[in-house]
C-alpha cells in the first residue's frame, strides 16, 4: 500500500475507532493484538510503560500542585526543576514553598512579597550562605590603625565605630572604608557612646563628658563618681544620662545641664564595662511597668538591678535578677535587653528572663565550651565567643552552628575591649542584612580587629 494511501486508510480507521464504546474499543484491541507478529508484540511492549506515563504537574490543577508540592524538601524540588522545562516553571511560581523554605533556615520572611522567582533566587541565596557558615568561610577579618595608646572604649552605630583610648583621644571611623570620619583630644575613655553631633566618654579619670565632633569642644562635664566610669548611656529625648562605676553605684545626670538627679546605690561590685548600663523602653506589661516606660539595668559581676527612671531621690530597685544566691557563678560582660527579655551569660550558659513577670524562660548549656560570652542576642541566632572563637548558635536548636577564628590577644573577656557590630540578622538573615561589621576588638598593638561579613560571591 503506498504511503498516501496508507495514511488516508488510517485516519479513517482512526475516526471510526474514536467512535467505538470502550468495549468496542477493547475488543478492536483484542482482535488486532492476536493477529499480531512477534515484531509488532515486541514494539507494544517497548512502547506501553511510557505511554502509560501521565505528568501529573501538568495535568493537576496549579493549586492541588502546589499542595503537593509543599511536602517536598528543597533540595529534592531543585532536583525536580530539572525534570521538564513544564515543571520548573511550576515549581518556581509556587511561593508558599520557597518562603517555608527560607523560614527553615532562620531567614527573615517579607510576607508581603508575592513574587516566587523572587523567594526562590532569596532561597539559592540563603543555602549559599548557610554553607560559608558551616564551612566557617563566611567572614573576613581587617584592621583599623591610628591610636597609639591602649583602646578600652568602643561603641558601633550605622556603620561608623568609635574608639576611645589612653592616648587621650577618640576617632570615629567608617567601617566599610577603614578611614577615620573624625579625631578628637579627650580624656581617657572607659567607655563611649556617640551620635551625629555628640560623643560622650566615661573616664578613668572618674568623670563623664559630653564632646561635639564637629569642633572637638567639650560641651558637658558631669563630676560626682569616685571611681572609673565603666558604662554609659544617654536619652537625648529624656534629656537623661546614665554612667555605671567602680564606686558600685550607678548615677542618674541631667544631659543638658550636667548636674547630678539621683544616686542608685545596691551594687556590691562595679558596675561593668561593655553595655552594662542600658537606658530602654520597655514594651510589655507587668505590675511593676507599663509599656512605653523607659527602664534603666546595670549589671555587677554577679547581679543585674532594674531601676524606674524618675527624678526622685530615694529611687528605689525594682528587682535583682541573679543566677546563683551564693555569688558562686559570675555574670560575663555585656547585658542584653530589647524590652521584653533579659539576657546575661555566666560560666552555666545563657540565661533569659522575661522582663514582664522576671521568670527565667530559659537557660541554654553549652558545656561542649566552657565560659562563653554573650555578644548578640535575637529571634533565631545568638553571637557568643570566647578567647578562641567567635560562635553563631542558632537559638531553636542551641547548637553551635559557625565559628571563626580570633587572635590571641587577650587575658580575659573583662579586661579587653569587645562588641558586637550589625545586629539585624540575628533576628533572621533576610539576604541583605548579611553585610558590615560582625565583632570588633582592641588589639595589644593599639589596632582594633574588625570581623566582617563576607560578599556573596
Amino acid at each position: 500500500m503506498e504511503r498516501k494511501d496508507f495514511e488516508t486508510w488510517l485516519d479513517n480507521i482512526s475516526v471510526t475507532f474514536l467512535s467505538l464504546t470502550d468495549l468496542q474499543k477493547n475488543e478492536t484491541l483484542d482482535h488486532l493484538i492476536s493477529l499480531s507478529g512477534a515484531v509488532q508484540l515486541r514494539h507494544l511492549s517497548n512502547n506501553l510503560e511510557a505511554l502509560l506515563k501521565r505528568d501529573f504537574l501538568k495535568l493537576l490543577p496549579l493549586e492541588l500542585s502546589f499542595y503537593l508540592l509543599k511536602w517536598l524538601d528543597p533540595q529534592t524540588l531543585l532536583t525536580c526543576c530539572l525534570v521538564s522545562k513544564q515543571w520548573n516553571k511550576v515549581i518556581s511560581a509556587c511561593t508558599e514553598v520557597w518562603q517555608t523554605a527560607c523560614k527553615n533556615l532562620g531567614w527573615q520572611i517579607d510576607d508581603s512579597v508575592q513574587d516566587a522567582l523572587h523567594w526562590k533566587k532569596v532561597y539559592l541565596k540563603a543555602i549559599l550562605r548557610m554553607k560559608q557558615l558551616e564551612d566557617h568561610e563566611a567572614f573576613e577579618t581587617s584592621s583599623l590603625i591610628g591610636h597609639s595608646a591602649r583602646v578600652y572604649a568602643l561603641y558601633y552605630k550605622d556603620g561608623l565605630l568609635c574608639t576611645g583610648s589612653d592616648d587621650l583621644s577618640a576617632k570615629l571611623w567608617d567601617v566599610s572604608t577603614g578611614q577615620c570620619v573624625y579625631g578628637i583630644q579627650t580624656h581617657t575613655c572607659a567607655a563611649v557612646k556617640f551620635d551625629e553631633q555628640k560623643l560622650v566618654t566615661g573616664s578613668f579619670d572618674n568623670t563623664v563628658a559630653c564632646w561635639e565632633w564637629s569642633s572637638g569642644a567639650r560641651t558637658q562635664h558631669f563630676r560626682g563618681h569616685t571611681g572609673a566610669v565603666f558604662s554609659v548611656d544617654y536619652n537625648d529625648e529624656l534629656d537623661i544620662l546614665v554612667s555605671g562605676s567602680a564606686d558600685f553605684t550607678v548615677k542618674v545626670w541631667a544631659l543638658s545641664a550636667g548636674t547630678c538627679l539621683n544616686t542608685l546605690t545596691g551594687h556590691t561590685e562595679w558596675v561593668t564595662k561593655n553595655k552594662d548600663v542600658v537606658l530602654q523602653k520597655c514594651k510589655v506589661k507587668s505590675l511593676l511597668h507599663s509599656p512605653g516606660d523607659y527602664i534603666l539595668l546595670s549589671a555587677d559581676k554577679y547581679e543585674i538591678k532594674i531601676w524606674p527612671i524618675g527624678r526622685e531621690i530615694n529611687c528605689k530597685c525594682l528587682k535583682t535578677l541573679s543566677v546563683s544566691e551564693d555569688r558562686s557563678i559570675c555574670l560575663q560582660p555585656r547585658l542584653h535587653f530589647d524590652g521584653k527579655y533579659i539576657v546575661c551569660s555566666s560560666a552555666l550558659g545563657l540565661y533569659q528572663w522575661d522582663f514582664a513577670s522576671y521568670d527565667i524562660l530559659r537557660v541554654i548549656k553549652t558545656p561542649e565550651i566552657a565560659n562563653l560570652a554573650l555578644l548578640g542576642f535575637g529571634d533565631i541566632f545568638a553571637l557568643l565567643f570566647d578567647n578562641r572563637y567567635l560562635y553563631i548558635m542558632d537559638l531553636r536548636t542551641e547548637s553551635l552552628i559557625s565559628r571563626w577564628p580570633l587572635p590571641e590577644y587577650r587575658k580575659s573577656k573583662r579586661g579587653s575591649s569587645f562588641l558586637a557590630g550589625e545586629a539585624s540578622w540575628l533576628n533572621g538573615l533576610d539576604g541583605h542584612n548579611d553585610t558590615g561589621l560582625v565583632f570588633a576588638t582592641s588589639m595589644p598593638d593599639h589596632s582594633i580587629h574588625l570581623v566582617l561579613w563576607k560578599e556573596h560571591g
